[in-house]
């Protein structure tokens, strides 16, 4: 039997990369998929794999800076399935790399803004809605420049070790509930944030977001009793 049949599930950043693949596996093992990005010909170019996994999907064009959209959805949500089993926070931001005093206050905001707000906003908005599922799961998406000071990575290192704080703060306040809350870390991935971010490093070298997969099926599984932990490979 496939390991999330009958789950529902919400990815953010799901229009490529690491949330596309990610909403591709849990279709094939089962899970209804809540694609969330701001690209919708990315949200339909996914939506082509989960239903070439054998999976459904409901497309969510939306730019998750927009607070209040996120309430909306959350009820929407509410509304038609009644529950969310796994809600993955994956939409990030990298912005440019550059030292701290160089960072624009304009990108600083985008930055903290994607990265820890919006995803403040979804445990916010979706946290009574995952505790009507028997095995909720939220997970998150975090980066290895958070165990180093990694020079010039500005906002974005911030932005990922105040997501880390968080994250780990809601999973202790939920640790005797139903609901588990993971990190993530996918380490080094073909994604087009890798590119961005490392320019003259050859993709064919780096492994396909396909292929690292299993760890959000594990960690989204009802049977993962694992909380305020980060689960993969970092780097």
């Amino acid at each position: 039997m496939a390991l999330l049949t009958g789950r529902i599930a919400l990815i953010t950043g799901a229009s490529r990369g690491i949330g596309a693949a990610v909403a591709q596996a849990y279709a094939r093992e089962g899970a209804h998929v809540i694609l969330v990005a701001r690209d919708s010909k990315g949200l339909e170019a996914t939506d082509d794999l989960v239903r070439a996994a054998g999976g459904t999907a409901t497309l969510v064009p939306v730019d998750l800076r927009d607070y209040e959209k996120i309430q909306m959805l959350a009820m929407n949500v509410a509304q038609r399935f009644g529950k969310l089993d796994i809600l993955v926070g994956n939409a990030g931001m990298l912005g440019e790399l550059t030292p701290l005093p160089h960072v624009t206050p304009e990108d600083w905001d985008k930055i903290m803004g994607l990265n820890v707000t919006a995803n403040w906003h979804l445990l916010r908005c979706f946290d009574a809605v995952l505790k009507q599922s028997d095995a909720p799961r939220a997970l998150f998406v975090t980066s290895g420049v958070t165990k180093r000071a990694s020079p010039y990575w500005g906002a974005y290192a911030v932005s990922k070790a105040a997501l880390e704080s968080m994250v780990k703060l809601y999973a202790a306040e939920n640790e005797k509930q139903a609901l588990r809350v993971s990190l993530i870390d996918p380490g080094r991935v073909r994604t087009r944030m890798r590119a961005q971010a490392y320019p003259g490093e050859d993709p064919a070298s780096l492994p396909e977001a396909s292929t690292i997969t299993d760890v959000f099926v594990k960690a989204a599984s009802p049977s993962c009793m694992q909380t305020g932990e980060t689960f993969g490979t970092g780097g």
